[in-house]
């Protein structure tokens, strides 16, 4: 069964919620923030379909991406990880993905590990 899609509406409220949060200094809910982040790895999906990169925000979502070699079993060749806040911020365009990168937030292996050609999303 194919996972449930995130309605544009309960996407964009997640995302706000999120924001409104991080704006008070305070800590979002954790279904605001899973949503928010499954959104945008729906959203990249349907922006960049494949099979050739597995991108994760754990413990909330992955999603496999980016036309080329599709992998099958075991892990991939090409992963992209980060934390929740990061991935947020990376794929809504409030921080660029080499900033992250060279931060260490986010860790990226393989040869085409990089989302700098489909970040960010446009929510």
């Amino acid at each position: 069964m194919p996972p449930r899609r995130i309605d544009i509406i309960d996407g964009r409220a997640a995302l706000d919620a999120v924001r409104a949060a991080d704006d008070a200094g305070e800590k979002p809910a954790r279904n605001d923030l899973a949503t928010a982040v499954r959104y945008l790895l729906q959203l990249l999906d349907e922006k960049a379909p494949g099979n050739s990169v597995e991108v994760r925000v754990p413990p909330f979502g992955a999603v496999q991406v980016i036309q080329g070699p599709r992998h099958t079993r075991g892990t991939p060749p090409n992963v992209v990880e980060m934390d929740a806040a990061t991935w947020i911020a990376v794929a809504t365009g409030v921080e660029h993905w080499t900033d992250a990168e060279t931060a260490g937030r986010i860790h990226a292996s393989g040869t085409r590990a990089d989302l700098l050609d489909v970040l960010p999303l446009r929510p």
